[in-house]
């Protein structure tokens, strides 16, 4: 499939791979990752100046009003800098939440703020016992006058200890697993009763696990509808799953392009070991599901954007989360194994862009779980 951009979409794509390239290189992202929020203030501002928190953001409220394949191209850009930026946490989930089921006066109150970087969020979806099942919400939401009160724990709240906001899932009626019954509510981070422990994960981000102890929301802080917000979750979620997939492409790029730079140097034998046929077979296998996992993101964007049936919409992001999970293990280990002993030290960015690419893999389900969800769901 050939992939056919805008001149718009191109000029996004062009300037962003030169921000990372001349402004974000490995090293910066090192220290960045590196800071008790495991990101730099100064380059999230930076992001809000080019525009990018906005992309996706409506134009009523400062933003460019982009489309998926929009943020689709700027993503791909992020995962060649494997950006540390809160951009997942505080655009795709945050934004993407308030876009689709935020009030007008939420909106209004919100997004401007979000645009220009001054206010981070945080979705507070997985609890220990959930895994990938976005219905599991154990967490409690009680009315109590004109609001409510929630109890409960999240797990794994990616950027949850430097979020201005929360949004939190919480229940409100029905079983732990019944789609019916679940509400989302805005916290404030520093909000009494809520308690944060946050911690580096394995792929340099960051997150946090949270306690909610009698907390107090009122009634204007419930986003979306009162004990149905699981479709809303569940529309969100496969939006920054395919964000997330084209951040992949953006990293598998990388290291297919490190590993012919190594084929093509590295001396073994008195010559360079990508004379080994062997060895260029397993880069063309590389080269192969980057470009097919490419093809099907911008197609899955395409889709989403044309389609108001959340079946189609559920089953192409699974379809291309599917591809994702195992191109994704194929070019990282390849790359691995190609570099040899030295490609998961430290020292190697290949490591690294190996690590957040198997993350990636299993956020929002892995490949299994999103092969039983396509299946679930029947032939288009």
């Amino acid at each position: 499939m050939e992939i056919a951009l805008s001149e718009e979409q191109r000029l996004l794509k062009d300037s962003a791979e030169r921000f990372i390239e001349r402004d974000y290189p490995f090293d910066k992202r090192r220290q960045y990752a590196a800071t008790e929020e495991g990101f730099s203030r100064d380059a999230w501002r930076q992001f809000a100046e080019l525009g990018w928190i906005g992309l996706a953001m409506p134009a009523d409220h400062g933003g460019l009003d982009g489309s998926l394949t929009d943020t689709a191209v700027l993503m791909e850009a992020l995962g060649r800098g494997l950006v540390v930026e809160p951009y997942l946490s505080t655009v795709l989930l945050g934004g993407g939440l308030l876009r689709h089921g935020g009030s007008a006066d939420q909106q209004a109150a919100l997004i401007p703020p979000l645009i220009d970087g001054g206010l981070l969020f945080a979705f507070a979806f997985a609890e220990r016992q959930s895994r990938y099942n976005l219905a599991d919400v154990k967490t409690t939401a009680r009315a109590a006058g004109d609001g409510y009160v929630l109890d409960g724990a999240k797990g794994v709240v990616i950027h949850g200890g430097s979020a201005d906001k929360l949004i939190v899932s919480a229940r409100l009626t029905g079983d732990s697993r019944d789609a019916a019954g679940i509400s989302l509510f805005l916290v404030d981070g520093d909000a009494e009763g809520v308690s944060r422990r946050h911690y580096p994960t394995v792929d340099g981000l960051h997150a946090a696990e949270i306690t909610l102890n009698s907390v107090s929301v009122a009634g204007g802080d419930l986003l979306g509808p009162a004990g149905a917000a699981y479709p809303l979750i569940e529309r969100v979620i496969d939006e920054a799953s395919v964000a997330i997939c084209a951040e992949a492409v953006g990293i598998m790029s990388v290291l297919v392009d490190a590993t012919v730079q190594h084929l093509k140097t590295r001396q073994q034998f008195g010559g360079p070991i990508g004379r080994f046929q062997v060895l260029q077979h397993r880069a063309v296998d590389m080269f192969n599901a980057l470009e097919l996992s490419r093809a099907l993101v911008y197609r899955t964007a395409e889709t989403i954007a044309a389609t108001d049936d959340s079946a189609n919409r559920a089953r192409a992001a699974s379809a291309t989360k599917v591809q994702i999970g195992r191109a994704g293990k194929l070019v990282g280990q390849q790359a691995i194994q190609l570099h040899g002993g030295m490609g998961m030290t430290d020292e190697l960015s290949v490591s690294h862009y190996f690590k957040r690419l198997t993350m990636i893999c299993a956020l929002f389900g892995d490949t299994d779980h999103h092969l039983k969800r396509y299946a679930a769901l029947g032939a288009n």
